[in-house]
């Protein structure tokens, strides 16, 4: 089975000190801010085996760009496939406009 190396990109890594930090001090929960990061880091590890398994896409021009997207909990995490890397571009709350924030 093929295994691919996991990137996490810069904005991505921003995405999550920026969810850590509005559970942690708006929300006044930093123990749920930590394992909430927790289990989106520990979910995103996994795709160094069959990131496959989740769908391009359909909106564009994700869709044209490939990129995947992966549900942990009440956040999306999107990545793209690059030869035997997996990018991770964004990490984004469900609830809020995703498409406008993918193209900000």
């Amino acid at each position: 089975m093929k295994q691919y190396t996991v990137q996490i990109a810069d904005e991505a890594i921003a995405d999550m000190e920026q969810l850590y930090n509005y559970i942690a001090y708006n929300l006044l929960s930093p123990e749920n801010a930590i394992e909430q990061y927790n289990r989106i880091a520990d979910k995103i590890l996994t795709l160094d085996i069959m990131p496959e398994r989740n769908r391009i896409m359909d909106s564009e021009p994700e869709h044209s760009k490939e990129i995947r997207s992966m549900l942990v909990d009440n956040y999306s995490v999107f990545y793209v496939i690059e030869g035997d890397r997996v990018i991770v571009t964004d990490i984004l709350y469900s609830a809020s406009d995703i498409n406008r924030r993918l193209k900000g």
